[in-house]
């Protein structure tokens, strides 16, 4: 198990994995072995309760042309979630992308067990990554998926809300730190298949309530406060400050 700080994600692993044990693709699924893999490795999607190598675990949660997506997925969340919290998993084009991959499995539609297994790991994740100093993923990251994952910020930025001390509030001076750039630019922060527009809305009005005093409780630099402060000011008179 992975070493964390809080105890609360480790049992939503232990849950997870024992929620999808013993499921498999199913039995007709197929893909390219010029693209994909070798039928040996399509074998193993059909073979229960065994570990993938890392790159075949990445060539499978990315494909997006299984038959079934659901069942491939299901497959193989208990090893996807363990190696993303421990930061195995490294998508070239960020986390949102293993986001992409639960939303397309259209995990909330599924039996509620599964769906709420899925959702305590969500959340336990995301608990994890605002408290515990050694988490593997940074908190800016673990929220992309989780929002792609869901199809909502909301939930996440009021878990954030209410999730205080040191290192919460260093991550979100972590976080405006990655952002600020886009922010400023009137640009959401990460390539999402929602819109945009109203999750940057959503994010910049939430940051401009709630950023001022935690990053500077977190000691960050004048520089960063004063970045912070601009996003409250509209774009015309933004730039002219």
């Amino acid at each position: 198990m992975p070493i964390v700080a809080q105890p609360r994600l480790p049992v939503a692993l232990t849950e997870l994995a024992a929620t999808f044990r013993g499921m498999t693709a199913h039995p007709d699924e197929h893909n390219c072995e010029c693209h994909w893999g070798s039928a040996e490795e399509l074998a193993l999607l059909k073979t229960p309760n065994t570990w993938l190598s890392l790159d075949l675990l990445r060539r499978t949660w990315q494909a997006p042309d299984w038959n079934d997506h659901a069942s491939v997925l299901r497959r193989i969340l208990p090893q996807l979630a363990y190696d993303l919290v421990n930061g195995y998993v490294e998508p070239c084009g960020g986390l949102e992308d293993v986001g992409y991959t639960l939303a397309r499995g259209n995990w909330q539609q599924w039996p509620a067990e599964q769906a709420a297994a899925l959702r305590t790991f969500l959340d336990a994740w995301w608990e994890h990554s605002l408290t515990a100093s050694d988490a593997a993923v940074p908190a800016y990251e673990v929220l992309a998926l989780c929002v792609d994952a869901s199809g909502t910020l909301t939930p996440w930025l009021a878990a954030w809300e209410t999730t205080t001390g040191p290192v919460a509030d260093q991550r979100l001076a972590e976080a405006v730190t990655r952002w600020e750039r886009n922010l400023l630019g009137d640009a959401f922060p990460w390539h999402t298949q929602l819109d945009e527009e109203d999750l940057r809305v959503e994010l910049t009005a939430w940051l401009v309530r709630h950023a001022p005093a935690r990053p500077r409780a977190a000691k960050a630099s004048e520089r960063l406060l004063d970045q912070v402060s601009l996003l409250g000011i509209p774009a015309p008179q933004r730039w002219a400050d």
